[in-house]
């Protein structure tokens, strides 16, 4: 299956050995996409690699832009303005929902349902609209630098936000209609792809992936960063680890992101977006590593410094890259057309698989 497979969310390619139409064993081929972005740092400036994060997983820019910032900002002991903070938790948290919406449309696309892909697209697009507002872009950011953010939001932004929060959980009731609670989904999900807690630890699995399978493991609230320690919302995890338990975790994260955005607004200080920045970063010999829970996992950034203008070393623990690892084993023993319903369920996105 692939490369080029219409279902394999990118440049995947899958060695699927069959007996008739169930998978005897299964191996993902990758590398397809590779771009070196880590070898590419070594050759930029601590500003300019921010362009390169954008485009490791495309559908959450603003989480891998931050998890950039915040690794040169520990490097040289930045403190960021709280301003910039909640700025930032506000572009995270759109951002994972608007990621969310593209998973429960393309997971639809995989078991054979197009009509929530039309309807998670049109919510998605709100977020889209927003995010051009505030840095004039739709896919690719390079908002949340070191430091702090690029501006300050624009006028009306608040408006579009609470509008936004308005409408949101009515589309999400759509959404249940159409797929959550539609027994072809059900049927084609349930009891598929099943990975167990142990099994999924053991893969060094995160994300909503691992929460599916009973492992309520989040960054934001196992080792806080940013000002998620003054926010209230829930870690949603399910027990059955399949396919159906890691596709309805992610509506219920969907409502949780909205309550924080709504509380990140309604504490939203005034101040300074940005920290007094030197023109040119060079952050002090030394090494860090930070990481933060992006729309698909754990998202680390290990940076070492030797004092220059560039990075001396980057490595990029990318969550889908991990979780992928799992799959071979999720496919065994099930047909074809469920070995799609599997990769689907895992929300993997080859820029950041093939980084």
């Amino acid at each position: 299956m692939g490369p080029q497979h219409p279902s394999t969310h990118g440049v995947l390619r899958m060695e699927l050995i069959l007996d008739g139409e169930t998978v005897v064993d299964a191996k993902p081929d990758l590398g397809y996409l590779h771009r070196g972005i880590e070898k590419l740092a070594e050759k930029r400036t601590y500003t300019q690699f921010v362009t390169l994060t954008d485009r490791t997983d495309y559908l959450s820019s603003m989480l891998d832009n931050a998890v950039y910032a915040m690794a040169v900002e520990k490097l040289m002991g930045i403190e960021v303005p709280e301003r910039a903070e909640f700025i930032r938790v506000l572009m995270m948290e759109l951002q994972r929902i608007a990621s969310h919406l593209v998973f429960i449309g393309t997971y639809g696309l995989d078991i054979g349902a197009s009509t929530p892909f039309i309807y998670t697209f049109r919510e998605r697009e709100d977020i889209l609209n927003i995010f051009e507002a505030v840095c004039g872009a739709r896919l690719t950011y390079s908002y949340i630098r070191p430091g702090g953010v690029w501006r300050d939001l624009p006028a009306g932004f608040e408006t579009m936000v609470r509008n936004f929060l308005k409408i949101m959980p009515e589309r999400l009731e759509e959404v249940d209609t159409l797929l959550s609670r539609n027994q072809i989904t059900i049927m084609r999900s349930r009891g598929i792809g099943v990975i167990s807690a142990e099994e999924a630890v053991s893969y060094a699995m995160s994300g909503p992936a691992l929460r599916a399978s009973g492992v309520a493991m989040d960054v934001r609230r196992d080792d806080p960063y940013s000002v998620y320690d003054r926010l209230q919302f829930d870690v949603i995890s399910r027990q059955g680890g399949d396919c159906l338990d890691r596709y309805l975790i992610r509506p219920a994260e969907v409502r949780e992101s909205l309550k924080i955005v709504e509380q990140a607004l309604d504490m939203l200080p005034s101040g300074e977006y940005t920290a007094k920045m030197p023109k040119i970063l060079k952050p002090p010999a030394g090494e860090t590593f930070v990481r933060v829970e992006s729309t698909r996992g754990d998202l680390g950034v290990y940076l070492i410094s030797d004092g220059s203008a560039s990075p001396y070393r980057l490595h990029w623990r990318p969550p889908s890259f991990i979780n992928l690892a799992a799959v071979g084993e999720m496919i065994k023993g099930w047909k074809i057309a469920d070995a799609v319903a599997i990769l689907g369920s895992l929300d993997i996105v080859l820029g950041e698989v093939d980084r």
